[in-house]
């Protein structure tokens, strides 16, 4: 009997609609047997933007759909084939993520979105601030991020141009842009996906 293979994140942080069309497209480096069967997909996922998740909706009628989750109608190879998961129960925050199901097999799909989830959970558990900088850089949109000295180069002292900033609220001044890496501790448990949306 052919053991199943582990799930596996192969892709760090959101992917772009286009990361996500170079993913689909990969070849993994693995025998000719394993890709036509699906083995070499199967249980592999990672993040998708909300972009992406809308138009793999629209693009052909899903296999199926059940609350929080739809399959393409094309395979990928074998009975393995493409399931997209809306999922809120991270960290308080809505996010989506595609992975290879074998559709053979009625219970992979509910396994996957329970596997996608506990990594999820662990990885914010472990963060380095490092991390969770770039966790906030990349989920603040860009209307409220931006370099500083960009557009101002007068409001920023010439060493800190180029650096990443953020607009956040102080107290009794208002709406202020602030380094990101000057965030206190408080601001970036404030800002990470559990605690209020940026």
């Amino acid at each position: 009997m052919t053991q199943k293979p582990p799930f596996t994140k192969i892709f760090d942080g959101v992917a772009t609609r286009k990361q996500m069309f170079e993913l689909f497209n990969r070849i993994p480096d693995c025998p000719f047997e394993d890709r036509i069967s699906g083995k070499a997909y199967e249980n592999t996922w990672f993040e998708v933007d909300r972009e992406g998740y809308d138009t793999m909706l629209e693009v052909l009628p899903p296999l199926f759909m059940r609350a929080g989750m739809f399959a393409l109608s094309e395979l990928k190879a074998g009975f393995v084939g493409s399931v997209f998961f809306e999922i809120d129960s991270i960290d308080g925050r809505r996010r989506w993520f595609t992975g290879y199901c074998n559709l053979g097999d009625r219970s992979s799909p509910d396994a996957m979105r329970a596997a996608i989830i506990a990594y999820e959970k662990v990885a914010m558990a472990n963060l380095s601030r490092d991390a969770a900088l770039d966790l906030i850089w990349e989920r603040t949109h860009d209307d409220f991020r931006g370099l500083a000295g960009q557009f101002n180069p007068d409001a920023w002292p010439t060493e800190h141009h180029g650096k990443r900033s953020i607009l956040v609220h102080e107290p009794g001044v208002g709406t202020v842009q602030k380094l990101l890496e000057n965030l206190t501790d408080a601001e970036i448990a404030d800002r990470l996906p559990h605690g209020p949306t940026i």
